[in-house]
């Protein structure tokens, strides 16, 4: 970005419960070092927030609404990078990365939807590109922990086969926390889109359908329960790998198909051996609360006490054509959902703009635009772990 900007980053939404913690994660980390700025649709809502977190008293407070396209001409006019919270995106987001496109100006966002993403890629990436704008979706726990940790292990795979693997297993270890209430409103919103038009439902359905142009090879269903004799485990489907092995195949194109063509990935979460593990995925597969009128609601969340005591470890089973495999693990401290993902978020913006300030403009996935950087930065100031284990 040539020209100077007033801010680095730009927290939009920062009045809602998860922009709120970004917002108290940028005034506790970076105070002084990055010029940042809080955004939303009222003046005296984003002032008792900034008071809330103990900001300081002269942090910026922009006012801007997606009903006001013009507030987000001038919002977005005045940063490097607009982080925003404001989903379901699909209902409220396509102005502001519109006018991020537009501006040229880098976008980061919590999206989980890919029908909606699918259709900003075909709308905006070519404006993206022209303007230098990064637009980067997904960077909270869907996908980043997923996104990067088949990048790691693949690096991994580089060293220990002389190429990448061509089958990586993602499998859920262990996680304590609840999903956010943006993701159970964003999974309504989508599947009443769904209901109205055939070919969202073609979209969730493709593998690929972040791939405008390219079919890979066929790709597990993840919907079963079954029991993996090499890691002694029973498995169950896991709700978000219907947004990351998307973006996962969506990074691998990006870069040029570096994972090979023919890539297969799925993500599962292991319950255990035996007849308990089996009883366990069962319950699990069965599990539907997170759709249900009784799950989260947007703008509700954990307390500070069960943010604090979440985490989460997934484990990454890279194999080759002969049966050889390498693993590596990816950990988080806090709630996946709140606690960690508002740290992924802020550090995926400050990235963009530090780290990777030479990188084109276009759609991109986390891995596909910042990978060693990002990874390095969140090792360093959000809590993850990426560890080879075999």
């Amino acid at each position: 970005m040539s020209e100077t900007r007033e801010f680095d980053v730009i927290m939009y939404g920062a009045t809602g419960y998860t922009g709120r913690l970004v917002a108290e994660y940028l005034a506790q980390n970076y105070a002084g070092d990055v010029r940042w700025a809080m955004a939303g649709r009222s003046a005296d809502k984003l002032a008792a927030v900034r008071d809330e977190i103990g900001a300081p008293a002269d942090t910026p407070l922009i006012v801007a609404d997606a009903d006001d396209p013009q507030s987000l001409a001038d919002m977005v006019a005045r940063g490097k990078c607009v982080a925003t919270t404001v989903g379901p995106y699909q209902l409220y987001g396509e102005a502001l990365l519109a006018a991020c496109a537009e501006a040229g100006t880098d976008y980061v966002d919590l999206c989980g939807e890919p029908a909606w993403m699918r259709k900003m890629i075909d709308k905006y990436e070519a404006k993206a590109k022209d303007s230098g704008a990064r637009i980067v979706f997904s960077c909270g726990f869907d996908s980043i922990p997923f996104d990067l940790g088949i990048w790691f292990v693949q690096q991994a795979a580089k060293e220990e086969f002389g190429a990448p693997a061509s089958r990586v297993r993602g499998r859920v270890r262990g996680m304590q926390g609840t999903f956010s209430g943006g993701t159970a409103a964003s999974l309504k919103a989508t599947m009443a889109a769904a209901a109205k038009d055939p070919e969202v439902v073609k979209l969730l359905l493709n593998p690929f359908s972040l791939t405008p142009g390219f079919q890979g090879a066929d790709q597990p269903p993840g919907n079963t329960v079954d029991y993996e004799a090499d890691i002694d485990s029973w498995v169950a489907p896991f709700i978000m790998a219907a947004i990351n092995t998307r973006n996962v195949h969506r990074t691998n194109f990006l870069l040029g198909h570096p994972y090979g063509e023919d890539f297969v990935y799925d993500e599962m979460v292991l319950t255990g051996p035996g007849a308990a593990g089996e009883a366990a995925a069962k319950a699990v597969a069965g599990d539907n609360s997170l759709a249900s009128e009784d799950g989260p609601k947007p703008g509700e969340g954990p307390s500070k006490e069960e943010r604090e005591a979440g985490f989460y470890d997934v484990l990454f089973i890279a194999e080759d054509g002969d049966g050889n495999t390498v693993t590596a693990g990816v950990t988080g401290d806090k709630d996946p959902g709140y606690g960690s993902t508002s740290k992924m978020i802020a550090e995926s913006a400050i990235c963009l703009v530090r780290d990777v300030p030479d990188a084109p403009g276009g759609i991109f996935t986390p891995a596909a635009v910042m990978a060693d950087p990002l990874i390095r930065r969140l090792e360093a100031n959000a809590g993850l772990t990426f560890k080879r284990e075999s």
